[in-house]
């Protein structure tokens, strides 16, 4: 008999500069939903532009003709495309306002959190504020508000991130993304043994989770 009261393992590696990762959040949660059993999602740290400065001096328009060689034709046409499907799952991408940056500290902070039972929490909170809501996502004092608006201890965020204590965990990640083969992210893997990439439509989630389940 299978074993359908166990909780499928969702460990999903994500960028929070990562436009489909938000999209492919939302396509889950909606998959997960349909699914008539208990899931639990870890997010692990997946760094899309490493090399960017914190403080970039440009739209990402700039940054993606500048750095990735595509005409800035191309990117607007890319960009557009982006936002009306993140308009289509409910989210309302600002490109505009959005703040180029390097992400690393974000990902500490997001493993400050998983140790605090806040992650799933922290992550919303950080993809709204880059993608929808033109916050800074790349400095620690930025970082420390949207901690402090989910309840965690402002003060101890500023402490955590300036020792730089999560960041052996966020290389972690990364170094196992690396040996699963993980060239692009949003990528899933359920119960540790079947891999997703990409903002799938949903019943593909909910039926990975339920082969997860029906062959345990």
């Amino acid at each position: 008999m299978p074993d359908t009261t166990a909780t499928i393992k969702v460990d999903i590696w994500s960028d929070v500069q990562c436009p489909w990762c938000y999209i492919g959040k939302r396509k889950f949660e909606a998959g997960a939903a349909a699914f008539d059993g208990d899931v639990e999602v870890e997010y692990h740290s997946f760094e899309l532009s490493p090399d960017t400065p914190v403080d970039f001096d440009g739209s990402p328009v700039d940054y993606l003709s500048q750095r990735k060689g595509l005409p800035v034709a191309q990117v607007h046409e890319m960009l557009a495309n982006v936002t009306g499907i993140a308009e289509s799952v409910g989210l309302h991408y600002d490109y505009d306002s959005v703040h180029q940056t390097n992400t690393v500290i974000a990902h500490e902070l997001l493993h400050y959190a998983k140790a605090h039972g806040r992650q799933l929490d922290m992550k919303e909170r950080l993809l709204k504020a880059y993608f929808v809501d033109g916050l800074h996502v790349g400095r620690i004092e930025d970082l420390a508000d949207l901690a402090a608006e989910i309840g965690l201890d402002r003060a101890d965020v500023v402490r955590a991130l300036t020792a730089n204590e999560h960041l052996a965990a966020v290389k972690a990640d990364v170094a196992q993304a690396n040996a699963y083969g993980i060239q692009g992210v949003p990528f899933f893997v359920i119960d540790g043994k079947y891999g997703i990439s990409g903002a799938q439509a949903p019943e593909a989630f909910t039926q990975a989770l339920t082969q997860a389940r029906d062959e345990r």
